[in-house]
């Protein structure tokens, strides 16, 4: 047994024990005389919650994989409880690690115990029968052969949360299956938005040996390990020390996450590829000596917490909705009605029928229009049968429920009406009249406006009390954000039945107060605005495009804009500068963009690299008060400081958390931020702007 212990530090949550239980498995049915000890990975709690790893948790482990080398088998397997494997490293206590010697300890009690099942005098093998992430996966990785359920995903997520794979993953991995397919696992897989294998992929890529079916895993699992044993089956391992590959592999990673944060270098993949480009001569000593240090280093990094917080805080936030009325007020919808046919709408129709299996129909001013809408839902759904993420009967069945109509009298019989029609307020206000006239007394109307007021639209209505803002963010079925804005009239059961619906398209819901460009496009245009103000006022526009790029955003301001559209951008500030005042500044430049058809700052170049777009160039604004890169910077960040500021004493939301979730889940803020409003405060932003920071303990300090 390691001599390995540690206790956590003062304040951390109590660990959800994973217990780790032997039991002897008889050969000789799978023809290979002796014994299998089998380790059973289970928390006791149900398969909602994970099995994970804390100190209580390996050391348990590590108690068992002593009984089981004392009863003498002729190998040791380890499973997990039904449905789950493991989801790796208890993550809730690392917040509240004080110094770097308790991080240190966490990553060789980890190493300590995990790499008996490596350094075996007999074989291991891991039956990985469900969900393994992180450590989980490295508790597999450390054993000499693997097998994984069909069913199961499995993936190193450590370097999205901003650590490394420290349990082992980033050494074993690269040696296993070498430097391009682990920086796929590590780095690329992470990075965008922490993509899983399934078990296909995993067998693949050589990360496991062998797939079975759930309904006989344990048992296809336990002949695998026989046959193993008994000499009829072989495992050929590479040896991936002179591959050629791995100066090439380290390039493409290093590639992706400069993409993935905006040219900026990030600590947690830099970490991660040195540990791989070291894994290439390095032994089990020497790899997890250097994990340890990577490790003890990121934990203890504003990074980390940062990015604990934001992680806790999605979690959190899918599960509850701030200030949500009781769901049993939630209204039954049967069926739903979508005004207009266009893009934005068809991706409505295809969101709702989809998760709520319901007849839904389209309508929109001529047939053609109405016809387009449709099929695109069609081919939307036939697509995913390509694709093999749906069935061809489910598709057919989902396909016969969407139908489109130019007659809005379809309504009639609907439980729930979205438009999705011209961001213009007199149009959605004539538009609303006319469907009071049509629907149900208890139907509840919805728009998914960005900016406008919904209140307003409700203007002249029976029944302003059924009608709610549900605005989505495009594209529809991968932005996970959904904001709900409730007006001064909007009674609970209308709420709870958008909530409702929210909660069945899967999405992260915020509950807001109905003010112009709610949480996200309000702080999003604050900020743009301010980078294309400099601009105007002569600051060349590369330098103001690249100010904020040392923060780490996906995107430069102006990419956004070219992904948004100008015509959109120019029509929400104008809405913003209408309702919130002249610090939403109309811009010459973009009007200049908008009248010329002129749709980026960037192209395409003939290597395939973006740049400058000479059309955008020549209608930029020619003002004579350049700024520094640092002054731009400085003052965007001080513009959102204000208007977060603006937004909680007007109750837009009732907690700093909720623009931090809305702007991590629909502006793409990353997640090693923390959000905006960590990243504010550390920066010292918050007290010089608003005389105090928006979080006052900081997010290390904040509950998981």
């Amino acid at each position: 047994m390691t001599t390995v212990s540690m206790q956590m530090p003062d304040g951390a949550p109590e660990e959800v024990v994973t217990h780790a239980l032997v039991r002897d498995v008889d050969l000789g049915a799978f023809g290979c005389p002796g014994t299998l000890a089998l380790i059973t990975l289970d928390n006791g709690q149900d398969h909602n919650r994970p099995n994970t790893f804390g100190v209580q948790s390996l050391q348990s482990l590590d108690a068992a994989i002593t009984e089981a080398l004392s009863r003498k088998p002729k190998a040791i397997a380890i499973t997990g409880k039904p449905f789950i494997f493991a989801a790796g490293a208890d993550l809730s206590a690392l917040a509240f690690l004080s110094n770097r010697e308790q991080a240190l300890a966490i990553g060789k009690l980890g190493h300590d115990v995990l790499r008996r099942l490596g350094e075996s005098d007999i074989p291991t093998f891991a039956f990985i029968n469900g969900l393994a992430l992180g450590g989980g996966l490295e508790v597999g990785l450390h054993c000499t052969y693997r097998t994984l359920a069909t069913t199961a995903f499995t993936a190193l997520p450590e370097v999205f949360l901003g650590l490394v794979p420290g349990w082992g993953g980033a050494t074993l991995l690269p040696q296993l299956i070498g430097p391009e397919r682990a920086t796929q696992v590590i780095i690329l897989n992470a990075l965008n938005n922490n993509t899983m294998m399934k078990s296909k992929d995993a067998l693949v890529l050589g990360v496991v040996d062998a797939v079975f079916d759930p309904a006989d895993f344990l048992e296809r699992s336990i002949s695998f390990a026989a046959q193993i044993l008994n000499g009829t089956k072989k495992i050929e391992r590479a040896d991936y020390s002179n591959d050629p590959g791995w100066e090439s592999a380290l390039a493409t990673g290093k590639a992706a996450a400069l993409k993935k944060y905006g040219g900026a270098e990030i600590a947690a993949p830099a970490r991660a590829l040195a540990l791989i480009g070291q894994s290439r001569t390095a032994t089990r000593t020497s790899g997890f000596d250097a994990e340890d240090v990577a490790l003890a280093d990121l934990v203890m990094s504003d990074a980390l917490r940062s990015s604990l917080y934001a992680f806790n805080l999605i979690m959190k936030k899918r599960k509850k909705v701030e200030g949500a009325p009781k769901p049993a007020l939630a209204r039954k919808v049967t069926k739903v009605g979508v005004v207009g046919a266009g893009l934005m709408a068809s991706q409505l129709a295809l969101i709702m029928v989809r998760n709520l299996k319901c007849p839904i129909v389209m309508t929109d001013l001529d047939q053609a229009r109405v016809d387009k809408g449709v099929a695109w839902v069609h081919a939307e759904l036939a697509k995913l049968v390509e694709k093999k993420r749906m069935s061809a009967e489910s598709a057919r069945r989902l396909s016969a429920l969407v139908s489109g109509s130019v007659d809005q009298s379809v309504f009639a019989t609907a439980d729930f009406v979205i438009e999705a029609i011209f961001e213009e307020l007199s149009l959605k206000q004539v538009l609303f009249k006319n469907l009071e006239k049509i629907v149900s007394p208890e139907c509840i109307i919805a728009t998914n406006t960005s900016s406008l007021s919904v209140e307003a639209m409700t203007q002249g209505l029976e029944h302003p009390e059924r009608v709610i803002g549900f605005h989505f963010f495009n594209p529809v079925a991968i932005m996970p954000l959904l904001e709900i804005a409730r007006t001064s009239t909007t009674d609970d059961a209308t709420t709870a039945t958008a909530v409702a619906i929210g909660k069945e398209l899967k999405k992260t819901m915020v509950i807001t107060k109905d003010s112009p460009g709610f949480v996200v496009n309000r702080l999003l245009i604050r900020f743009m605005g301010e980078i294309t103000d400099a601009m105007d006022e002569g600051t060349p526009p590369e330098i103001a495009d690249n100010a904020m790029r040392s923060v780490g955003l996906p995107m430069s301001p102006f990419e956004l804009l070219g992904l948004v559209g100008p015509g959109v951008a120019l029509h929400v500030a104008e809405i913003l500068n209408k309702n919130l005042g002249p610090r939403y500044r109309i811009s010459p430049t973009m009007q200049r963009l908008v009248a010329e058809n002129v749709r980026t700052f960037y192209t395409k170049g003939d290597d395939g690299k973006y740049v400058a777009n000479p059309a955008a160039l020549a209608l930029v604004e020619k003002g004579t008060n350049p700024s520094t890169s640092e002054q731009v910077r400085m003052r965007a960040l001080n513009a959102l400081a204000e208007e977060a500021r603006m937004m909680l004493d007007e109750g837009v939301v009732s907690t700093p958390a909720e623009i931090d979730i809305c702007m991590l889940l629909g502006a793409g803020w990353p997640m090693i931020l923390g959000g905006i409003l960590p990243y504010l405060d550390r920066e010292g932003i918050s007290q010089a702007v608003c005389g105090k920071p928006f979080h006052e303990k900081g997010v290390a300090s904040l509950p998981l």
